[in-house]
C-alpha cells in the first residue's frame, strides 16, 4: 500500500476522501485493536459533516478485530479523554480534524488512562502494519456495540474544578464556531449563576462562519464585538474540537494563551502548595516567575501534547499549560480540557473581584511577549543556524530542548519549525520593556527572511 500522509506527529490529518476515507478508518480500527490490544473502546465524532461515516467505518474495524465499542456520539475531544479514564476502558478514538479546514478529517487516540497514542507510543506501528499489507486482525466473533450517554458524568466532573457556591452572576459571551462546545454549554448552563450570550452557537459542520479556530486574528472579532456591544465581563471563543478555548476580557480584548498560563499555574500552585506544573519553551519567564513566587516547580518540557502529557506523569504535575490555549489538568488524566479552563478563569474572577484585564495586566507589563508570530520560510534549519549564528555570541544562554531558545539576560527569544505546518514559529519576551521586545522582534524577523534562500 502506499504511505498513509495522513498519519502525523500526534493523530492522523487529512483531506477525505483522498487520503483519509471509509475503507482507511476500518483499517485503522483493525489495526488499532491489534497494536494497542483494547478490548472496550470508546469512539465519538466532531460536528464534520464527513465523522459520521468515518466513525461508522471505524466502528466496523475496531468491532471485526473483537474489541466492544461504545459510542459516546457527537463530542469534543476531551469527552473522549474522559470516558476513557473515567469508565475505565482500555482506549478511545475521537473522529476529529479540529481547526482544519472543512475538507479535512481525521483522528485522535488514546489508550488506558487516556494515554496519547502518538508517532513513538503505537501510531507509528499502526501505520506500517496498514501499509504493510498483512492481514490485519479478524476476530472469531465481532464485539459488541452499543450507545452511552457520558454528558451528566462529564458536566460533573467539570464542576468538581470550581466551588459552584462562591461563583457570583458574570455575563459571559461564548463563541463555539459552530464547533461541539455550545451542547456543553447548554447542558451546564443550569448548575452556573452566569449569563451566556451565545455566538455561532449551533453544531454546524458547514462552517458557515469559517474554520472554527480563534487562534487567527481574523477570527477574534466576532467575539469582541459581542463582548463590547454586551458590556460582558468575559469573553470565551474554541475550536471545533474544543479542547483550546481562548478568552476575552472585558474590554474585549484577546488574552494571549502564556498569561492565562501563568494564570492557571498560580491557581492550581495556590491550592497545591509545593506542587509542580509544566510549560512549553517558547515563552517561559512568567510561569517560571509565578512559580517560584507560588512555593512551586516549574519544568520545561517540548511542545506538544505527547510530550506534555508524559512529562506531566513523570513529574506527577497538578498542572501543565502551553501558550497554544492548550491546559492539561492532573485530575483530567493530564489530558486538555477547553471546559476546565474557562470555568477555573471564571471563578478567579469572582473570587478576585476583578475584571481578567486587571488579573493579567501586571504580568503582561512584567514580562511583555510578542506572542507566536509565523513566518513561511524555505530553509527552515538554514534560518535556524544563521540566527544563532549570529547571536551566539551575545547569549547567556542557548537551549536546543525545542527549536532555538536564546536568553540574552533582559530579552529571550524561541525559532521553531512547526510540527503540523510549513512554517517557521517566532516568540519573543523582554523584562518589562515592551519597546526592548517590539525592537528585537522587528529585527529578527527582518534577519529571518534575509537568510531565507529564495
Amino acid at each position: 500500500m502506499a504511505e498513509l500522509s495522513c498519519f502525523k506527529a500526534y493523530d492522523i490529518r487529512g483531506k477525505v476522501p483522498s487520503e483519509l476515507n471509509p475503507e482507511l478508518a476500518e483499517k485503522i480500527g483493525r489495526a488499532y485493536v491489534q497494536i494497542v490490544g483494547a478490548k472496550k473502546v470508546v469512539v465519538g465524532h466532531d460536528i464534520r459533516l464527513s465523522s459520521p461515516e468515518l466513525t461508522e467505518a471505524l466502528i466496523r474495524g475496531l468491532r471485526a478485530a473483537g474489541a466492544d465499542v461504545f459510542d459516546i456520539g457527537l463530542c469534543g475531544t476531551e469527552m473522549i479523554y474522559f470516558a476513557t479514564f473515567f469508565y475505565k476502558m482500555d482506549g478511545g478514538i475521537v473522529v476529529t480534524a479540529s481547526h482544519n479546514p472543512q475538507d479535512y478529517n481525521g483522528m485522535k487516540l488514546v489508550q488506558k488512562d487516556s494515554r496519547p497514542v502518538g508517532a513513538d507510543s503505537g501510531l507509528n506501528d499502526i501505520k506500517a502494519l496498514i501499509e504493510s499489507g498483512a492481514p490485519l486482525l479478524q476476530a472469531e466473533q465481532d464485539g459488541s456495540y452499543q450507545t452511552k450517554d457520558v454528558m451528566d458524568d462529564y458536566i460533573q466532573h467539570l464542576l468538581s474544578y470550581v466551588d459552584v457556591s462562591q461563583l457570583k452572576p458574570l455575563k459571559i459571551v461564548v463563541n463555539a464556531g459552530h464547533g461541539g462546545a455550545g451542547l456543553v454549554i447548554d447542558a451546564i448552563e443550569k448548575h452556573l449563576p452566569f449569563e451566556f450570550i451565545k455566538v455561532h452557537h449551533n453544531p454546524d459542520g458547514n462552517f458557515p462562519a469559517g474554520v472554527p479556530n480563534p487562534l487567527l486574528e481574523e477570527n477574534r472579532a466576532a467575539t469582541a464585538d459581542v463582548v463590547r456591544a454586551h458590556n460582558a465581563d468575559l469573553g470565551l471563543a474554541w475550536d471545533g474540537d474544543y479542547d483550546r478555548c481562548f478568552l476575552f476580557d472585558e474590554k474585549a480584548n484577546f488574552i494571549e494563551g502564556y498569561y492565562i498560563v501563568g494564570l492557571l499555574a498560580q491557581n492550581f500552585l495556590n491550592k497545591n502548595p509545593g506542587n509542580k506544573v509544566i510549560h512549553d519553551p517558547r515563552l517561559t519567564w512568567n510561569t517560571i516567575d509565578i512559580a517560584n513566587e507560588a512555593g512551586g516547580v516549574a519544568v520545561e518540557s517540548k511542545t506538544g501534547h505527547a510530550f506534555i502529557k508524559q512529562r506531566m506523569r513523570d513529574e506527577d504535575a497538578i498542572y501543565g499549560g502551553e501558550m497554544s490555549a492548550h491546559h492539561y489538568f492532573k485530575r483530567f488524566a493530564y489530558c486538555d480540557s477547553g471546559m476546565i479552563t474557562w470555568l477555573v478563569v471564571a471563578e478567579l474572577v469572582c473570587q478576585a473581584g476583578l475584571p481578567l484585564s486587571a488579573l493579567v495586566e501586571s504580568r503582561q507589563a512584567k514580562f511583555p511577549a510578542s506572542g507566536e508570530i509565523n513566518r513561511h520560510i524555505n530553509q527552515p534549519k538554514t534560518v535556524l543556524a544563521k540566527v544563532r549564528e549570529a547571536y551566539e555570541g551575545l547569549a547567556q544562554n542557548i537551549s536546543t530542548v525545542d527549536g532555538l531558545s536564546m536568553d540574552f539576560g533582559d530579552w529571550r527569544f524561541n525559532l521553531r519549525s512547526s510540527n503540523t505546518e510549513p512554517v517557521v514559529r517566532l516568540n519573543v519576551e523582554s523584562r518589562a520593556d515592551e519597546a526592548l521586545m517590539r525592537q528585537k522582534t522587528a529585527a529578527l524577523l527582518e534577519q529571518m527572511a534575509a537568510f531565507d534562500p529564495a
